[in-house]
């Protein structure tokens, strides 16, 4: 099945930061963040059976949706090359494609869940849990949380978050679907959507 951007429709969420302040709003692309829920890509991309029932992809549309078009599936292409990829070449290339497909998937299961929120920055004061326990003491039906940046992960939200056994912290180049699936909240910053959604629209070459 191939996802093509523009097909899904655009989600437009508030972004806000650990004081809980209103920052704007940004769009997920759809072709990330509003993909259909399928939980045997799931399955496939973590060969995990345990946190799969995690992803219970509702279909609940928490926020406004950008454009009146409905999301819809692609298309099956099939069709022969006469001097196609070696056959190891090609599982490889499948795989990599199971594994964006499964992302991408897990991304629009904690969107549909009203479960992933986005953040201005993740700066934190030096050495201080008390804004991050605060921000997630307020979050409902919350008992882990990770919290992905764009690029490293600066020191201060290393330190930040070293006490609180539910808060974890990933660079966006680290987020694959067994990091989601392990928390029922995640928290991302713009730059980190950003990066992720760069990521997602790569072609695969190999």
């Amino acid at each position: 099945m191939y996802y093509v951007a523009g097909l899904f429709e655009d989600l437009v969420i508030p972004v806000t930061n650990f004081h809980d302040e209103g920052k704007g709003f940004m769009v997920l692309p759809g072709d990330v963040f509003n993909v259909p829920i399928r939980k045997d890509i799931i399955h496939r991309g973590t060969h995990s059976t345990k946190t799969i029932s995690e992803v219970s992809g509702t279909g609940r549309k928490p926020w406004q949706q950008k454009g009146l078009g409905r999301a819809r599936h692609g298309t099956l292409r099939g069709g022969s090359t006469m001097h196609g990829p070696k056959p190891r070449s090609h599982a490889i290339k499948l795989k990599k494609k199971v594994r964006r497909l499964g992302l991408k998937i897990a991304l629009s299961a904690r969107a549909a869940e009203g479960k992933l929120h986005v953040f201005e920055d993740l700066e934190a004061p030096p050495r201080k849990t008390k804004n991050i326990v605060n921000y997630v003491n307020q979050l409902e039906n919350t008992k882990k949380v990770l919290l992905v940046d764009g690029g490293p992960i600066n020191e201060n939200l290393k330190l930040a978050t070293q006490n609180p056994l539910y808060v974890n912290v990933l660079p966006s180049i680290g987020l694959n679907v067994y990091s989601i699936l392990l928390h029922d909240t995640l928290v991302m910053s713009r730059d980190a959507v950003d990066r992720i959604v760069e990521r997602m629209r790569t072609p695969i070459n190999r």
